[in-house]
C-alpha cells in the first residue's frame, strides 16, 4: 500500500498546534528526544516494515529537494 502523502489529518492546524505545544518549554535535546519517542511509538503502531522503509525513502528525498 503506498504512503498517503496528501493532507489526511482532520483539523490539521489543530494537530500542528498540539505538536508545537508538546514542545513548549523543552530544550533542543528534550525536543529531539520527544520527536524520537513519538516516531518510535507511531512506527510501532504502523508495524509494517515495508511501509516504514518506504517512509524512510520519502523522508530522505524530501530532506534533499534538489537531489
Amino acid at each position: 500500500m503506498p504512503l498517503t502523502l496528501t493532507a489526511n489529518i482532520p483539523d490539521g492546524d489543530g494537530f500542528y498546534e498540539e505538536l508545537l505545544g508538546a514542545h513548549e518549554g523543552l530544550s533542543k535535546e528534550e525536543s529531539d528526544g520527544f520527536n524520537a519517542r513519538l516516531i518510535l511509538i507511531l512506527a510501532n503502531h504502523i508495524g509494517d516494515r515495508d511501509t516504514l522503509s518506504e517512509a524512510f525513502k520519502v523522508a530522505a528525498c524530501l530532506a534533499k529537494p534538489d537531489a
